[in-house]
């Protein structure tokens, strides 16, 4: 549980970014062929991965500054355009990267004049990827969506070595209910209370999107596989990922953390944000099923005695 993937002098790459990348890339090589045997067009369907890509890592980053603006107060100038721009600085909001991915990947496919539909599908399996990646490289920063305090039997004991994780919870900056928790081991401020391991949380909910999306996939009803996606991303994560994690609680309808309890607050800025996207995706899959189906196009394949062509 170590941060840094790679050190050369000053520089250094992240864990999060290389897990975060490979998910990216494992979804792209799954969407292409998808994008080839449903005979759509593979390099439209490659630069629908560049830019959405592009603008939902910005739109990730200016939500999480947006939603945690507490990180970031009482800086000014340069100092806080520096810690808005450093992604290490906090970290970055799924959602809001998923939202502005899809107005992106929405103006391209209008400008394209094809169906938005049946390019969004491509792309569920590797957000599945994208976020076991982004939650796997969580787990190595330690002090990501860290979870509550809790005495249930599911908490984690963070082992000692875990620099990050109780470098971030022991500081003088953090909840005072965490660092009450905190002793002087070996020299070293380590956190000894037992905590919701969201960030495998996290993991598991990817896992579960990668395996229902091969079901959702063989839908004929274009956006069926995209809303359902929404529907139950924002279920899984909302009901559970967030149900237990460290966040502040916009409004406080219920709190219950510590030693002796469960460790459970209601309700997160996420959550809030999940309840309107459940109800619009329950009602689009709703009008969705309504609609014929549409068969997929026969893959662009080379006759005998042709070659695939290189354009």
């Amino acid at each position: 549980m170590h941060p840094v993937f790679l050190q050369i002098g000053t520089f250094s790459i992240a864990w999060y970014g290389v897990l975060m990348t490979l998910g990216i890339f494992i979804g792209a090589v799954i969407g292409t062929r998808l994008a080839r045997q449903r005979g759509l067009n593979e390099q439209l369907f490659s630069d629908m991965i560049l830019w959405p890509l592009v603008v939902g890592f910005i739109g990730a980053r200016l939500t999480f500054v947006a939603t945690s603006w507490d990180l970031f107060q009482g800086k000014s100038g340069l100092a806080l355009l520096y810690d808005i721009i450093n992604i290490r600085q906090g970290g970055i909001s799924i959602h809001g990267g998923l939202i502005f991915g899809v107005a992106m990947l929405w103006y391209m496919a209008r400008r394209a004049r094809v169906n938005f539909y049946q390019y969004a599908d491509l792309f569920v399996p590797g957000i599945g990827f994208a976020i076991i990646g982004g939650r796997l490289g969580n787990i190595m920063n330690g002090s990501d969506t860290v979870g509550r305090v809790t005495n249930w039997a599911v908490g984690y004991r963070w082992p000692d070595w875990a620099r990050g994780f109780h470098d971030a919870m022991c500081s003088q900056g953090t909840e005072l209910n965490l660092v009450q928790y905190c002793k002087n081991i070996g020299g070293q401020q380590v956190m000894t209370a037992p905590v919701h391991f969201t960030q495998l949380y996290g993991v598991i909910i990817g896992i579960i999107l990668v395996i229902t999306a091969y079901f959702w996939m063989r839908s004929r009803h274009p956006g069926w596989a995209f809303w359902q996606f929404w529907l139950w991303y924002s279920i899984l994560r909302g009901a559970w990922e967030e149900t237990f994690r460290l966040n502040p609680l916009s409004p406080n309808i219920y709190l219950n953390e510590g030693l002796n309890n469960p460790g459970i607050g209601l309700l997160t800025l996420t959550q809030v944000i999940s309840i309107p996207l459940i109800l619009l995706a329950i009602y689009m899959l709703w009008r969705i099923a309504r609609q014929p189906e549409v068969p997929f196009a026969a893959p662009n394949l080379p006759t005998a005695g042709q070659t695939p062509s290189k354009s």
